[in-house]
């Protein structure tokens, strides 16, 4: 199954959500669990090396001329039962994945090479679950993986900007994982009612999450209150 996690607007915490819900889901399962990275910030979250070499966006690049066995070659072991398929594109550029050589090929990249991008990760991974982080918001590409995924998660934090950004958007998501936020007024009551689909998780803002992340430690330590919220998300 392709799950899908993607947002809006920047500084959701996607990147957090997606590897989590790996680790996660790593734990429960024989088949194990692929994370595929199009935003280059994964290997930072799990406290892993940056991966050297091409990755999923110079597979995109390749076009059909790369037969999809080559993600076993792209893949980097995280966990025993946790593989990362790194974004590549040259590695990440100052200010992240929107800078730089990586932020440029990204840009480059079109619905197509997305929509083929998904349909590889299904066909290769059939088995098993593959847990995507759709990167930058607002990208063509990482938009058509999201749109073609089997559960596509929208993580938004609960602000009318992001709510309103949402809900003019042409993604349709299956479910939202809401970062809630002491002294918002949205909710997920608001949040469901104004995007028409469920609020699947809700995780509480806990600075522990920004020092687990700061340390290069969630690969071994998801916080509990992620673990509680993500359980029923997938």
């Amino acid at each position: 199954m392709l799950i899908a996690c993607w947002s809006v607007k920047g500084g959701s915490g996607t990147t957090v959500i997606a590897t989590a819900l790996a680790l996660l889901l790593a734990r429960s399962t024989d088949a194990g669990v692929v994370l595929a990275d199009l935003g280059g910030d994964v290997p930072a979250a799990c406290g892993v090396p940056e991966p050297l070499g091409p990755g999923l966006i110079d597979f995109a690049a390749a076009g059909d001329d790369v037969p999809i066995d080559a993600f076993d070659r792209l893949e980097t072991k995280v966990t025993p039962s946790l593989a990362l398929l790194h974004a590549g594109g040259e590695g990440p550029g100052p200010g992240g994945a929107g800078a730089g050589a990586q932020g440029a090929a990204l840009r480059s990249l079109g619905s197509a090479d997305g929509e083929r991008v998904a349909l590889a990760l299904t066909e290769h991974y059939r088995t098993g679950s593959v847990v995507v982080d759709c990167g930058p918001p607002g990208l063509p590409f990482g938009n058509a993986v999201a749109a073609a995924a089997g559960l596509s998660l929208l993580v938004l934090r609960p602000c009318y900007l992001a709510l309103r950004r949402a809900a003019q958007s042409e993604m349709r998501p299956s479910g939202v994982v809401l970062i809630s936020e002491p002294g918002r007024s949205l909710g997920p009551t608001e949040v469901s009612d104004v995007l028409g689909v469920p609020v699947r998780a809700e995780v509480p803002f806990d600075p522990a999450v920004a020092r687990v992340v700061d340390a290069g430690l969630l690969s071994t330590r998801v916080p509990r209150c992620i673990e509680r919220a993500l359980r029923v998300a997938a």
